[in-house]
Parts: structure tokens; sequence; C-alpha cells
């Protein structure tokens, strides 16, 4: 896992998902990890790591086009969302906000892309990336909130910090 981030060069931020004890005493950390196939985890040695707690969650629910991102298990806002389409769908599953990515002025999906763990499960690449899913901005993209028309990401618009669980879903929500 390299140290830094592919977009932003910033400091690579995983969710941790359990914890053991090796041989020796080593102790390890089970992470998830971005990139193909969605829903990837591994071990990485505590040693050198600094532990970040986050308070944030969001939840997409494409059955409702809608996203709602909660603040300590209460619900800050509340967004109407473009989701993708049919034959381009948002892939559903627990994934974490890789980072966070500020828009130049103008730029398509402004003012700020939050770069998921997600890979669209049809587009290998999309405009010379691996077909990361992104909630971002509609700057310059239109769509229709509360419609399916994007090609896996979900439109709107709001700032995140890297390594905030994210979990997307259609109908009820497990935890």
């Amino acid at each position: 896992m390299p140290a830094t981030t592919p977009i932003t060069g910033e400091q690579t931020t995983l969710p941790v998902i359990g914890h053991a004890t090796g041989t020796g005493g080593v102790q390890w950390l089970e992470v998830m990890l971005p990139g193909r196939p969605d829903g990837l985890t591994g071990w990485i040695a505590r040693q050198g790591t600094r532990k970040l707690t986050t308070g944030w969650r969001i939840m997409v629910d494409l059955a409702a086009r809608r996203v709602q991102v909660y603040h300590d298990g209460r619900t800050v806002r509340a967004f109407r969302a473009v989701v993708g389409k049919p034959s381009t769908p948002t892939p559903t599953g627990q994934f974490f906000v890789e980072e966070t990515v500020q828009m130049p002025v103008g730029h398509p999906g402004g003012p700020y892309a939050l770069a998921l763990s997600a890979r669209s499960n049809v587009l290998q690449e999309f405009e010379g990336g691996p077909g990361q899913i992104a909630i971002h901005g509609r700057d310059d993209l239109g769509g229709t909130l509360g419609a399916a028309e994007s090609h896996g990401c979900v439109c709107l618009a709001a700032r995140i910090d890297p390594g905030t669980p994210v979990k997307i879903y259609t109908g009820t929500p497990t935890r």
C-alpha cells in the first residue's frame, strides 16, 4: 500500500476493521483497501501507523437516491442525489473516502470530489482514471437530482475527510 494517495499525494488513511497479535508479539491491523475488486481487506503492521478516529459516516440509498451524512450518530445533512444509471450502476457495499479533492474553479464535478475506495463494476477506466467511484458536485455536469443518470458516481456537493466510512445500499441498510 503506498504511503501517499494517488491524486492529492496526502498520507494514506485506511479504516481499521480488526487487529491481531502475531508471532513474537507483533501487532497487526486488518484494514479496508481501495481498488479492485471492491471489498478487499489486508493486514498491515501496527508499528509506524497513527490512530485517527472520525464521528462521520455517509449512507447512500440508491433506491431513494438520497445521501445522508451523520456525525456521532446524528443526521447532519440529507441530500437528493444523482446516482448511476442502469448501464453504469453505482456499486453497493462498505467503502471509505480515499481522498478529498478540491476541484479547480469551473472544473466539471466540482467544487469537491470525495474519491471513494469503490470502483465501477462496468467501467474499467473513466476519463483516464481507474473507474473510481466518487461522491462529487454537479458543476458543469447537469443531471437531475433524484435521477439515475451518472456513470456510477453519486453527484451532490459535500466536504468530508479521508477515512470516512461510506455505505452504499439499495433498500433497507444493514450495519
